[in-house]
């Protein structure tokens, strides 16, 4: 059997799993979630931007406990906010026209209720390890449904799938980008180039995913601003730069959006699919990956995670994925192209901007982008390998795993790396989207209990003795908040 037929055979697999069982479900478990919460991604803007600044609490040795509100928001917006923000943007408006960007960001908006959700539960059902917390997935589907054999499907599934072919993905597209900046200027073949690559991205893995999760959020934390705001900042240079076709640009994207006259042709189908698909793999809300970090956070109501990677999901598509549609369509408005082209496609559209520098500045944004999700990613995956074993030897050997993961990932082919993202997407997705459908109860309980607690006018902490119905409860003692408690009467007192 030869690539190509490999490939046909992967990417028919892959569209008939997101046509007739993942777009249909996406949108049902997103509006559901969006009612039963009440529209909490909407409603709450501000306690998302209040519950980031969130301090953790420290031990007696004055060291943190676990990661802040803050750094675990870092780690997973370095997961995020990566080449699906880039050659995933490119990607649906080839696929889809642009149109799919208006698609993409009203999905980001309704299935950001998932990413509370999601988050909220992780938070609660976390457990104590050495100096951090771990979560996510798995841990919720034991403690909270009372399957330990479900949460070990999920974590095997989700290594093998997540964190081993997303991070392949990235380093796939730093590689891409690098070496169509070596292009531009000149350099007819790169293959040399991709090895050299491929052995620094590996190094540099290693040092740091060897170390740990707070290495990690120590690298992510620093990154993660200058990366978000430098991408930014090129946006709005571009934009100024084409200001006058704003107007046109805008209008194309809701007016292909409600195209109606391509339903026929079955072009509207594929638009929305494309902004559905080349979303949630943009921001992963509802996929499963975030929670394995944001149970990681040492904060005082479990909600508080919930809102901070609601406002994530916000970022990263409706802010950094729109810098890319904007520099796309400005330089490109009618384009059609091989959905495949990823990266390629925004190189372009800066090198008509910019010239060939614009080259080169893809390319240093990509690897930052890139290279700080290889690491979010190391962190997704590390708690579902701790959910397996405890075992500090495991984590190692899968850390170094993870590592040759990123050499294999920057040599294979980028049409190769796409098909084999986007069927390990849906099969995550619709694992979780499911399972968090099921529990949104506990969740809406908890948002609940927030609510009751900010009208009052506190800064809300959760006790798990305030709701003795939900069981393997573990993290939430009176002795875990103790410093929260204290801060909580203090400010009572002050009032």
């Amino acid at each position: 059997m030869t690539m190509e037929s490999v490939l046909e055979t992967i990417g028919s697999f892959e569209e008939a799993a997101w046509n007739l069982v993942g777009i249909p479900v996406i949108i049902i478990v997103a509006i559901y979630l969006t009612i039963r919460t009440g529209g909490v991604q909407i409603r709450h803007l501000p306690d998302m931007l209040r519950s980031i600044t969130d301090k953790a609490q420290k031990d007696e040795n004055g060291r943190t406990r676990s990661l802040s509100a803050f750094q675990a928001f870092t780690v997973t917006t370095s997961a995020r906010v990566g080449t699906g923000n880039i050659a995933g943007v490119a990607g649906a408006i080839a696929m889809g026209g642009p149109g799919a960007i208006f698609w993409m960001w009203i999905m980001a908006i309704f299935n950001s209720a998932a990413s509370f959700v999601e988050s909220t539960l992780a938070q609660l059902y976390k457990t104590r390890r050495f100096d951090t917390y771990k979560g996510g997935p798995a841990y919720y589907i034991q403690r909270g449904l009372g399957s330990r054999s479900g949460g070990i499907v999920f974590a095997v599934i989700f290594i093998f799938c997540f964190a081993f072919s997303f991070t392949s993905l990235q380093a796939n597209t730093i590689v891409d980008a690098v070496t169509g900046a070596a292009s531009e200027f000149g350099m007819e073949d790169t293959t040399a180039l991709v090895w050299i690559l491929a052995i620094i991205l590996t190094a540099l893995t290693g040092i740091i995913v060897v170390a740990g999760l707070r290495r990690v959020a120590q690298v992510t934390q620093n990154v993660v601003p200058i990366m978000a705001i430098l991408y930014i900042l090129v946006g709005l240079v571009v934009v100024a730069m084409n200001i006058d076709q704003l107007p046109t640009v805008v209008a194309l994207i809701f007016g292909e959006a409600f195209n109606f006259q391509a339903a026929a042709g079955g072009a509207f189908g594929a638009m929305i699919m494309a902004g559905i698909q080349r979303g949630m793999f943009s921001n992963e809300a509802g996929m499963g990956s975030v929670p394995n970090v944001a149970a990681t956070a040492d904060v005082s109501h479990p909600a508080k995670q919930g809102l901070v990677q609601t406002l994530g999901v916000y970022l990263d598509t409706l802010i950094i994925c729109s810098v890319t549609a904007f520099i796309i369509l400005f330089t490109f408005p009618d384009t059609t192209a091989d959905a495949n082209l990823g990266a390629e496609l925004t190189q372009s559209a800066l090198v008509a901007n910019f010239g060939s520098f614009g080259a080169i500045l893809l390319a240093v944004i990509i690897f930052l982008l890139a290279f700080t999700s290889v690491l979010g990613n190391y962190s997704f995956g590390e708690a579902n390998i701790l959910f397996i074993s405890s075992s500090e030897t495991l984590r190692k050997i899968y850390a170094v795993a993870l590592t040759a993961v990123v050499f294999l990932g920057a040599v294979i082919s980028v049409d190769l790396a796409w098909t084999i993202a986007g069927v390990t997407m849906v099969i995550l997705a619709m694992f979780n989207l499911l399972v968090i459908m099921e529990m949104s109860g506990t969740a809406v309980k908890l948002l609940k209990h927030y609510q009751a607690q900010r009208k009052q006018g506190l800064d809300p902490v959760f006790l798990a003795s305030d709701m003795p119905e939900l069981r393997n409860v573990e993290c939430w003692t009176e002795e875990d908040m103790k410093d929260y408690l204290a801060a909580q009467r203090q400010a009572s007192t002050a009032s």
